[in-house]
């Protein structure tokens, strides 16, 4: 992981981008909202489109728990809606095509190559209370903030 990577303890930076749909969605540290904000390669891929779906899956229950999912990745919006509608994924997919917001969380790139899969769970404050990182375990990342939020 990068040095540079935010952590446990580590407040969120605000930042816009826009989701499937087209709409200007702002992510503030002070908005209250607690969320899972996980940073993904590319839409439809193999181990990215296990993640998203298996996301789906627990979404009801992460919300049950106070929980937004909000997936990011340098896709472009056109990309989104195919991949959000071929899998009936109905949380945010935001598009940080220029990877701004991926570089302010420190999530920019595997050793230069490949972007990086990590997941940040975020309190009502901004805060970051648990992460994970591991490129090629994309059900994996969901499995360990369910786990974690069980203990919480």
């Amino acid at each position: 992981m990068p040095k540079n990577t935010l952590s446990v303890g580590d407040k969120i930076p605000s930042f816009e981008l826009l989701n499937q749909h087209g709409e200007l969605i702002r992510i503030s540290p002070d908005d209250g909202i607690k969320r899972i904000i996980y940073f993904y390669p590319k839409d439809n891929t193999k181990v990215c489109t296990e993640q998203a779906c298996s996301f789906e899956e627990w979404q009801e229950d992460f919300a049950q728990k106070g929980f937004q999912v909000i997936g990011i990745s340098s896709d472009s919006v056109h990309k989104h809606v195919d991949f959000s509608e071929k899998y009936n994924l109905t949380f945010e997919l935001l598009s940080d095509v220029d990877g701004k917001v991926r570089k302010q969380f420190g999530a920019a790139s595997f050793f230069g190559l490949i972007p990086m899969r990590i997941t940040f769970v975020v309190d009502e404050s901004g805060t970051i209370i648990y992460f994970f990182d591991a490129l090629m375990e994309g059900e994996e990342h969901v499995n360990k903030v369910f786990e974690f939020l069980k203990k919480v």
